[in-house]
């Protein structure tokens, strides 16, 4: 059997070893254009900014690894012309020496990933201006810092690769400015994370521009869309990747509708003994089983090892992905996973929306605050969709909720999950925990939650309740239209309060406001409601007003 793979990263190489494994006789060989193959592409920010030194760190493999572990031939430098699907051939150029040849296969796997979208600014073509995609970029990158010691950077979009270069720019005492065409930042979050996440960098001191983009790079300087200028002695492209479809589109591969092959949960395309995977392939969504394209190392990683199975008789198929996505900023932890809010709306679900805010440890052990917006089916009371913006431990609790989220189990279970429990790793009850108590407390006792924009938009017709400490209103203020009544003089004040009117109750992050929603609801209130992520949320959302 002769296999041949075009592209030799995460999928590719996956691809070649899971079929070795399955295949002894099989001839493998990989072709290349590029001269560095199976690297951590995740890493290069942190190459950039020096807190990896040294770049074999990333590239630890090179084509001997193969040939000596695996008995596969990876071909560098030598990149796929054409396709002839018909005489199961390709022609092949050697970049090197300028040859081309024609060589044949039994089975052809495409894992020709995706390369960085560059917009059309004028200008781009600069030779300080950089997209990052591959070790390349990477080295071209540092090797432009080291020579030419920028001062001013400005960052074009902010996605996570966006954020990781900025955190790396700054160690490098690069001042840089963040600019988004959106009007938020980050595609991964809701807007209301997002805000979170935008007030937590801006008390870091970056500078945010959204809802423009720029118009022209000059050679120390851009021109924006409005004819503000800011100063810019480099400037990177962090505008997101597009798949490295060519050269399935010219034989016929089917694409699918997110743009990537589409392929079935074997990696197989439409034309017979042609796989695809990796960041060419779309998959599909765990939760709604629709076309999913989210290229990211872990999921090319599993499409490659299915991919070689598959070629080799073996069973494998991919089970679906939830598009989740995780990454650093300075201190701060930002994770994500399954359908967001507006995705959720936009697929006709019915959903409850919480937000839990709670420390990572205990305070005495130096635990630090994290949010967690977690979504959920009210038809089905399953996980939908999960964002955390927090510091450490992040990683944790996001890992803990997707896993719930894959195999559906009821959100108000989470409450009696047996997690690991010590001071310095975890609260007695766990953010997790509390996410299935508040889950509970809204499906099956009718305890609902009102939202940061909702509450904004019907504060007027409602009684607002500030149920914060006199400490607290005098320190962090409160929201207009609010009346501070205290939980501790509560119960006595209620008894002046309207029972049939809608009351909204609120603290500094949630806690205090459920024992009064509690309170007032064993009192006789119809409607009561509480703040979801209370005051300190809210405060982000509105952007300080409190309006």
């Amino acid at each position: 059997m002769k296999i041949r793979i075009i592209g030799a990263v995460a999928a590719g190489t996956s691809a070649a070893t899971k079929a070795r494994r399955n295949n002894e006789e099989a001839d493998i060989v990989i072709y290349e254009r590029d001269t560095d193959i199976s690297y951590s592409g995740c890493g290069l920010p942190y190459f950039i900014g020096e807190e990896i030194e040294s770049m074999e760190v990333l590239t630890p493999r090179d084509p001997s690894f193969f040939k000596n572990e695996h008995n596969v031939d990876v071909k560098i430098g030598h990149e796929v012309l054409s396709i002839d699907a018909k005489n199961k051939t390709l022609e092949v150029k050697n970049l090197e020496s300028d040859e081309i040849f024609t060589d044949s296969y039994d089975k052809l796997v495409i894992a020709t990933g995706a390369s960085t979208f560059i917009p059309p600014i004028e200008g781009r073509q600069q030779d300080h201006v950089f997209g990052l995609r591959n070790p390349r970029d990477a080295r071209a990158i540092k090797e432009y810092i080291d020579t030419h010691q920028p001062k001013k950077a400005v960052i074009v979009g902010t996605g996570f690769i966006g954020l990781e270069l900025l955190e790396n720019l700054v160690h490098l005492n690069i001042d840089t400015t963040l600019v988004e065409l959106m009007p938020k930042i980050t595609p991964n979050l809701d807007e209301d994370m997002a805000k979170l996440l935008e007030s937590k960098l801006e008390e870091k001191g970056v500078k945010i521009l959204k809802e423009t983009s720029i118009q022209t790079i000059h050679k120390d300087h851009v021109t924006l869309q409005n004819g503000d200028e800011l100063e810019a002695d480099i400037v990177l492209i962090a505008t997101g990747v597009r798949p490295n479809t060519q050269l399935a589109q010219e034989i016929g591969v089917e694409i699918g509708p997110t743009r990537a092959i589409k392929v079935n949960s074997r990696m197989e395309t439409n034309i017979k003994d042609i796989y695809a995977c990796g960041d060419v392939a779309e998959t599909f969504n765990l939760i709604t089983g629709k076309p999913h394209w989210r290229p990211l190392g872990s999921t090319a990683n599993k499409m490659g090892r299915i991919c070689g199975d598959v070629m080799t008789g073996g069973n494998l198929e991919f089970k679906g992905n939830l598009g989740t996505g995780i990454y650093r900023v300075f201190d701060i932890s930002i994770g994500s996973s399954g359908l967001s809010e507006k995705e959720a709306r936009e697929l006709g679900y019915d959903i409850e929306i919480i937000h839990n805010s709670k420390e990572d440890r205990p305070t005495y052990m130096g635990g630090q605050r994290m949010v967690i917006k977690a979504i959920a089916d009210k038809a089905t009371h399953t996980l939908l969709g999960v964002q955390i913006v927090g510091y450490e431990g992040v990683d944790k609790r996001l890992d803990v909720l997707i896993t719930l989220m894959t195999y559906r189990v009821p959100v108000e279970d989470f409450f009696h999950i047996d997690l690991g429990y010590a001071p310095p790793f975890s609260t007695t009850k766990d953010p997790v925990h509390y996410t299935g108590m508040i889950f509970s407390n809204i499906l099956n006792k009718e305890l609902p939650l009102i939202n940061c924009a909702d509450l904004a938009d019907c504060k007027d017709r409602v009684t607002l309740i500030d149920t914060r400490s006199k400490q607290d209103v005098e320190k962090h203020g409160m929201i207009n239209n609010a009346q501070h009544i205290p939980l501790a003089e509560l119960r006595e004040m209620c008894k002046h309060l309207d029972p049939d009117q809608h009351i909204v109750v609120y603290c500094n992050s949630g806690t205090t406001g459920n024992i009064a929603q509690n309170l007032l609801k064993n009192s006789g209130f119809k409607e009561v409601s509480n703040l979801s992520g209370g005051h300190s949320l809210y405060k982000v959302v509105t952007n300080g007003s409190h309006q």
